[in-house]
């Protein structure tokens, strides 16, 4: 795929004035768009900056995974948003901006995405995104949230130890997806669930959630512990029922589907 065109994203953001996107850093290669956003975030970079790259060498997910992609066949970005948020709440906000990635590329794909808690977007039993969330304090105050997307877009080919579990917009039948307008897309899905969520929290999408829990019934790992999905709690929680029957609510956790 050719480079990001920064230059087609910021014209049309000048002509859309959108809630988030402006304005636009764009690095063909850097380390992690999340520790550049959050270095910004320190110096006082306004909420909706965008931070987009085509390759990071040192890209990360969740508890240091690595996100591996080929160069610029991926949507890498960065948003730097200053919500109104108790800090509590950030945890949860993972799985809201996991809906509004899954509302910006319903169009695209026929089957539809599921959101596997806490942190990935799974279509077809495979992960299609990844979301790595990360705030930034000022004591006890939250000052700043950087949320981090990976987005598969023209992925043909994946790591062998990524393959069997990875897919992307192209092979799942998305045709001629441009990333400029793809990005504007998400952003602007990401924009109105941030919203809502300032406003609601869990509770008002907590029935959104459940109904796209790809992990709903599925014998699961939560590090050492194992049970079946049981849907989510109000706070965000998954919920797993062990072999005896008892319910736990699980805070966080790495998931392996058994």
């Amino acid at each position: 795929m050719k480079p990001f065109d920064a230059e087609r994203f910021r014209s049309a953001a000048r002509e859309a004035k959108p809630k988030l996107g402006r304005p636009l850093m764009y690095q063909p290669v850097t380390g992690s768009t999340n520790d550049n956003a959050l270095l910004a975030a320190r110096s006082g970079a306004p909420h909706g900056s965008v931070f987009v790259t085509d390759e990071q060498t040192a890209g990360r997910g969740r508890r240091g995974n690595t996100w591996l992609a080929t160069p610029g066949e991926s949507l890498l970005f960065s948003v730097l948003v200053r919500p109104e948020l108790e800090l509590a709440q950030t945890s949860a906000l993972t799985l809201a901006i996991g809906l509004a990635l899954r509302d910006a590329i319903a169009p695209l794909l026929s089957d539809a995405a599921q959101i596997k808690w806490p942190n990935d977007l799974y279509v077809v039993g495979k992960k299609l995104a990844g979301v790595l969330v990360e705030s930034q304090l000022q004591g006890e105050r939250l000052q700043a949230v950087v949320v981090g997307v990976g987005l598969n877009v023209a992925s043909r080919d994946f790591p062998p130890e990524i393959a069997p579990r990875a897919t992307s917009l192209a092979l799942l039948g998305a045709r001629g997806v441009e990333r400029e307008p793809l990005l504007q897309a998400l952003l602007n899905a990401i924009a109105a669930r941030l919203d809502a969520y300032q406003r609601t929290g869990v509770a008002g999408i907590l029935d959104e959630l459940n109904a796209a829990d790809a992990l709903r019934g599925k014998r699961v790992r939560v590090d050492a512990q194992v049970g079946v999905g049981r849907g989510l709690d109000e706070q965000g929680r998954l919920l797993l029922e062990d072999d005896t029957g008892v319910l736990h609510a699980v805070i966080a956790g790495t998931v392996e589907l058994l």
